[in-house]
């Protein structure tokens, strides 16, 4: 048997969709059971054996039609494809490996090469978006699949008798199986969550339980060393996940909910204990499984506060990366080289540096709107650096930190501590803020590992946007983007690890790019077709945005959840929603015409 499958998996998808985190703060509801009910485990409920199965292959159907319902029928992974294997002979079923590998293709082709008598040989030719681990991760892609299918006819009907190790499904029927879930595990300061995206296809019943069986399993490799696991040794689940009942006797949360026990938690502190919580509850209801949840340890409550009605989203809330998301400053401006506060009255210039000079190129603003990085044209002939970095305060004075023939625009961490550039594309800096103090020191990112990814990436970096959580950040370099994991080395320092590439169909080069939610990303590229992309962070869900009113090129885009500003040839626009016909379309933001204006967002 041959396998054309590489050793890592992951795949990236078109279009399907995920629960936003706003829509979390509505799962807290009960959905009604019988009050005799006994507590069942979610997992083993409807676990009967039926007669039902999956569909049989049609009958009489020429070999090439065949192998097209193949293709759909692969996307079922229960009973280990089995839907899949019916279409084989029995040889084939047995020595067919589906653990080998998946593989999700485009424009699958169904070519004869030979067909003589009750023998066939196929090629399918189709285009590779996307490998899928076993753990539901995965990695888009972008290469063609070229397999030999050999087939021969059994009791009148034609099968598969030879065809190579792994699964290979097709666009369409996977985003019919499978659907985007979104793990959480603890980020390295634990104040917040960061998301781990994985594709499940289950059955509902069974879906808390895959949940929490892969969040035990830690995050991805990639990941996983820069988070940390509360569901990890010494705590494990402690028999399966239960819908309790409403008996008094019982330890219930009245009507729905789920009951979930943590062997080894007893000895957690309170805090873990929390952080735990936020991971389990955060994770089921972006899931859609409604709370209240019940967490006990060892057989107790977690927490006497929730023995009676248990936990909801609004106890975890404050550890939601959306709550980091959130605009707490409102909408700024550059206009001609100046630094503007946007408001319904009109522009507001701030006192101070960043509001009286007017050779600005970019800014950045620190989430809580108390600092400014600013890159400065500092007006220098050659052979001396003609831009500086400034950073300072909002509203008082600012001081250089960095000089370059090009500094990238900046972007701060989460906590305002340090505000990120790229200088001549090649050196990565943090500029550090002490608060006490006011002083700022630089310091030197290692992207050596980003330089030797087998991906790929070539400098020059033009664009370096840090995520929410501190734990990603999202590039550009040489016109492609990329995702890449931040490490906080033993001795303080900073590296930037595991690129992968994403938004790999893009036919032209991205200019800017900006953190939409924890899990999303907002590109802008060149060219009017198509100018805005939104794409997940492991390059599946590349989606066209709309374009109405849109004049190309598209400068800068600056986006959160709340909304989302571009800046064109022509002036600030933002992304609207109207009233009368949910319609989206761009409109004007009042004075920031022409093309010195750009929209500037905390982050």
């Amino acid at each position: 048997m041959r396998s054309w499958y590489p050793r890592r998996t992951t795949l990236r998808l078109s279009a399907l969709g995920a629960a936003a985190v706003a829509a979390l703060m509505v799962l807290t509801g009960c959905a009604s059971l019988p009050e005799s009910s006994a507590p069942q485990a979610l997992g083993t409920i409807n676990r009967q054996p039926t007669s039902d199965g999956p569909p049989p292959p049609i009958g009489g159907r020429d070999p090439d039609l065949l192998l097209r319902d193949f293709l759909q029928a692969t996307a079922d992974p229960t009973n280990r494809h089995l839907a899949a294997r019916q279409y084989m002979t029995p040889s084939a079923s047995s020595q067919w490996d589906d653990t080998a590998g998946t593989l999700i293709v485009d424009r699958a082709d169904t070519l004869r090469e030979s067909r003589s008598g009750d023998k066939a040989t196929y090629v399918i030719r189709a285009h590779k978006v996307g490998e899928l681990a076993a753990d539901g991760a995965y990695r888009a892609i972008d290469a063609p699949l070229e397999n030999k299918i050999e087939m021969t006819k059994v009791d009148g009907e034609w099968r598969i008798d030879e065809l190579p190790d792994g699964v290979v499904m097709e666009q369409t029927a996977f985003a019919k199986s499978y659907r985007r879930y979104v793990l959480y595990f603890v980020d390295p300061t634990g104040t917040t969550v960061v998301p781990d995206l994985r594709w499940i296809s289950v059955a509902k019943n069974q879906l808390a339980q895959r949940l929490l069986s892969l969040l035990a399993e830690g995050a991805q490799p990639t990941l996983a060393s820069v988070v940390r696991n509360e569901l990890a040794a010494p705590v494990t689940l402690r028999g399966p996940i239960t819908k309790p009942n409403n008996d008094d006797n019982d330890v219930g949360v009245g009507l729905g909910g789920v009951r979930i026990d943590f062997a080894g938690a007893a000895g957690l502190s309170p805090r873990d204990k929390e952080l735990l919580a936020g991971q389990v509850v955060l994770t089921l209801a972006g899931a859609e499984i409604l709370g209240p949840y019940m967490l006990l340890a060892d057989g107790k409550p977690f927490d006497d506060r929730f023995a009676a009605n248990g936990w909801s989203v609004a106890d975890v809330e404050q550890l939601s990366p959306a709550v980091y998301a959130r605009n707490q400053i409102g909408l700024h401006a550059l206009r001609n080289g100046s630094l503007v506060q946007v408001t319904d009255g009109g522009m507001i210039t701030p006192p101070g540096y960043f509001g009286a000079v007017n050779n600005l190129q970019s800014v950045a603003l620190s989430p809580d709107g108390q600092l400014v990085a600013a890159v400065a044209d500092a007006g220098r002939p050659p052979p001396e650096p003609p831009r500086t970095l400034m950073v300072g305060s909002y509203g008082g004075n600012a001081f250089p930190v960095a000089e370059g023939a090009a500094i990238s625009r900046p972007s701060w961490n989460a906590d305002g501590t340090a505000a990120w550039a790229v200088i001549d594309g090649e050196r990565v800096i943090r500029a550090v803020n002490d608060r006490a103090t006011g002083n700022v020191s630089v310091q030197d990112v290692d992207i050596s590992a980003l330089v030797a990814s087998a991906q790929g990436l070539r400098l020059p970096i033009t664009e370096l946007r840090v995520s929410r959580t501190g734990v990603r950040v999202a590039l550009i370099a040489d016109g492609k983007v990329y995702m890449a994991v931040v490490e906080r080395r033993p001795d303080g320092k900073y590296t930037l690890t595991s690129p992968i590439q994403l938004a790999l169909t893009l036919s032209t080069r991205a200019v800017s790019l900006s953190w939409l939610t924890a899990d999303t990303i907002v590109i802008a590229r060149e060219g009017n077709v198509d100018p805005l992309t939104t794409v997940s962070i492991d390059g599946s869900q590349p989606t066209p945005q709309i374009s109405q009113n849109l004049t190309a090129p598209v400068r800068v885009v600056s986006a959160s959840p709340e909304a989302e500003y571009v800046g064109d040839s022509r002036a600030v626009l933002q992304l609207q929603y109207s009233d009368q016909t949910s319609d989206r379309f761009w409109r004007e933001v009042p004075g920031l015409n022409g093309d010195n204006s750009v929209p500037v967002l905390p982050g």
